[in-house]
């Protein structure tokens, strides 16, 4: 890619040697203007990037930087003096400009680094910029939550609602109906989508360690604490706090988590200066709240603050044919990371996926269409190709249990046959150890 560089020099010669030393990268393309008016009346043409002398005959540095910002802010300016003024400089810098240089016998080489570094940067943004994008677009609403189910639409009005406020969110539902999901959805469809989602699970940081994470630490705050640290609320600042299992925190923690909520300000471990913060709280959990309230084990007051707009997400079972829906995405979806052609589900496979109660939910289902997808024979999965890993109470079909080890096994024989019995194909394609197959053929453990 062409990078487009003005040099502003009155200096017909140092113009010369700047011009030529940049250049030497064939990807820089250098134009050389004597004059303020005659940059200024190309400067639509978008330079990368703007390498000036401060002491011009017809506009002095500062006043051409303001008008280059007037016109376009994002061109990095590189401002070259003859005069070491630390004041201008500081002026200069604080005004916009990407770098200060002396003019002496290592300008061109200063200029170079210089020019590396603010490229180096922008890349940098770019591909920040694009990553956001990317995150954006996997949590849109319209394709992250998937069914049309009028359980779920029912769930899509409320989330709606949430994206559309600033309102504290509180998720309830099972285990493995995908709460985490709708919280990133709720994020990164609001207004504070460009700022950081922070995810916490509450149920996963050991007692000790769970202030620390929340509200950061100060160096030597705690034997162990070699730096300081921000903590989730600190590192959310602008964007969401997503509290997982919240119901599983003890009642000392409760009192101080509801502190940060009402003051809007959290106060490190081992710190006494507060820090302002500003979040939209979302928090998550597979029990029923209110009656950890009245059983004692979650603060009333802390359960109106964090309540806010209640989003009960429905169980797989209840939600009729999103089963086969989101069935048919997971396959898509293990299709194009596999890069294999795309599979369809055998009508029977369909029944079957219809019949089970989902105890683990959309989770599960993942789970169980990922596996079918290895054991299908490529071209359509069958009934037998579905194994499900729990029984729901409510469940009609009794399916066989089976071991990790037992599923792991029907997947390298399922591989095996794929690939002709070819043990270093498997290995390569399953990331399993040759000798690992070899062993198993030898002992009788699987047969093909």
């Amino acid at each position: 890619m062409i990078f487009k560089i003005y040099i502003v020099e009155d200096d017909a010669w140092f113009a010369q040697i700047l011009s030529y030393h940049l250049s030497l990268n064939l990807e820089y393309e250098v134009t050389v203007f004597h004059t303020a008016k005659d940059f200024l009346s190309n400067l639509y043409l978008e330079p990368h990037l703007v390498c000036m002398d401060f002491g011009l005959p017809d506009m002095n540095g500062e006043n051409l930087l303001k008008e280059v910002i007037k016109y376009n802010a994002n061109i990095p300016v590189v401002i070259i003096s003859g005069q070491e003024d630390i004041k201008v400089a500081v002026k200069l810098l604080k005004l916009g400009a990407k770098d200060y240089i002396i003019k002496d016998e290592n300008t061109k080489d200063v200029i170079w680094k210089t020019i590396i570094n603010i490229r180096e940067n922008q890349n940098l943004k770019k591909e920040v910029e694009v990553l956001k994008e990317k995150l954006e677009s996997k949590y849109a609403f319209e394709s992250t939550i998937i069914g049309q189910s009028e359980a779920i639409k029912n769930t899509f009005l409320l989330v709606q609602k949430a994206i559309q406020s600033n309102i504290n969110v509180s998720l309830t539902g099972e285990t493995g109906t995908g709460k985490e999901v709708f919280a990133k959805a709720i994020h990164y469809n609001s207004s504070r989508k460009k700022a950081p989602f922070v995810a916490l699970n509450m149920s996963a940081i050991p007692k000790e360690l769970v202030e620390s994470e929340l509200f950061g630490h100060e160096k030597g705050a705690f034997t162990g604490a070699i730096g300081a640290k921000k903590g989730k609320f600190e590192e959310a600042n602008g964007g969401t706090l997503f509290l997982d299992e919240i119901a599983e925190m003890d009642l000392s923690l409760q009192a101080k988590i509801l502190r940060v909520i009402q003051e809007r300000e959290v106060t490190k471990v081992g710190s006494n200066l507060p820090i302002k913060i500003d979040i939209r709280l979302i928090t998550a959990t597979h029990k029923k709240l209110s009656a950890e309230v009245s059983k004692g084990n979650f603060r009333e007051d802390l359960f109106f603050r964090i309540m806010g707009l209640p989003i009960e997400l429905p169980p797989l079972r209840n939600r009729g044919a999103d089963i086969i829906i989101l069935a048919k995405f997971f396959v898509e979806e293990y299709s194009k990371l596999n890069k294999s052609k795309p599979l369809t589900i055998h009508e029977s496979a369909k029944i079957k996926l219809n019949a089970y109660a989902y105890p683990g939910n959309v989770r599960e289902l993942k789970a169980v269409i990922d596996l079918a997808c290895v054991m299908s024979n490529g071209i359509t999965i069958e009934a037998h190709d579905l194994t499900f890993f729990e029984l729901g109470p409510n469940n009609p079909l009794n399916y066989q249990q089976k071991t990790l080890k037992e599923y792991e096994n029907e997947i390298i024989i399922s591989y095996l046959k794929r690939y002709n019995l070819n043990v270093v194909e498997t290995s390569e394609a399953l990331g399993v150890a040759k000798s690992k197959i070899y062993n198993l053929l030898k002992t009788g453990r699987i047969t093909v």
